[in-house]
């Protein structure tokens, strides 16, 4: 499932990210959703998420 939509992605949820850095490399990093930092209902390149490590990036997929 991709991270494109809002309503999709909530607190406590498994995700993989795309950090700033790792934007050219695609590298993934998972990660468990703290806080949703985009206010949009959809964004084309990932909802802005920051996980409970710390880390922000944008959601690439929903993990199970």
């Amino acid at each position: 499932m991709s991270g494109q939509s809002r309503s999709a992605i909530k607190p406590g949820l498994r995700v993989a990210i795309v950090l700033k850095q790792d934007q050219r490399t695609g590298k993934l990093t998972e990660g468990v959703v703290k806080d949703i930092l985009t206010n949009a209902a959809n964004h084309p390149h990932g909802i802005k998420v920051r996980l409970t490590d710390g880390q922000v990036g944008r959601v690439q997929q929903i993990l199970q």
